[in-house]
């Protein structure tokens, strides 16, 4: 992470410039995997998406860059009048160890600074380790589990509920 140190990080809105290479990285194989829908998504479908979300209010679509390079997206649902929302997120397949965490800890300070959210609410799907321990080292509580809540085609998998209160978020100490 030594080269991280020194890099200039920062979050801003997805723009349709981003569209090519945010969608070259979820449909990855290493992103595809661990997501609810695993085909390769097409460009059609993709703008189609971003254009709907993009018209509405409640979904902040983010992308996170180092030194002005795209490194990661986020997306943050507003679920309820009560300031609670959803976030999924993921880096690009070739991003240097530590970008996820400075992506997460990026988005959770734009969650609960900029969009004055109460609960940042998370899942994973149960056999995703990573992102697993990647909730827990930020402070994130497991709620629950879904049991059976996932079926990829072949295979049923339980879902690991995450969350994190805003009174719980401390962005220094969870680690750099």
């Amino acid at each position: 992470m030594d080269n991280l140190q020194a890099a200039h990080f920062l979050i801003r809105k997805m723009t349709a410039d981003d569209l090519n290479i945010v969608l070259a990285w979820r449909n990855h194989p290493d992103i595809r995997r661990y997501m609810y829908t695993q085909h390769e998504i097409s460009m059609e479908e993709h703008r189609a998406w971003f254009e709907r979300s993009s018209q509405d209010s409640r979904k902040h679509l983010l992308v996170f860059e180092i030194n002005e390079k795209p490194q990661g997206f986020v997306n943050i649902t507003e679920i309820s009048s009560g300031r609670v929302a959803d976030w999924g997120f993921y880096i690009a397949p070739d991003a240097v160890k530590g970008t996820g965490r400075r992506l997460g800890k990026a988005a959770l300070e734009y969650a609960f600074n900029n969009l004055n959210l109460h609960k940042v609410c998370g899942q994973s799907l149960a056999f995703n380790e990573r992102s697993i321990q990647f909730h827990h080292g930020l402070g994130f509580q497991q709620e629950g589990t879904l049991r059976d809540q996932h079926y990829d085609g072949e295979n049923y998998h339980a879902v690991i509920c995450f969350g994190l209160l805003s009174n719980e978020w401390q962005p220094e100490g969870r680690g750099q």
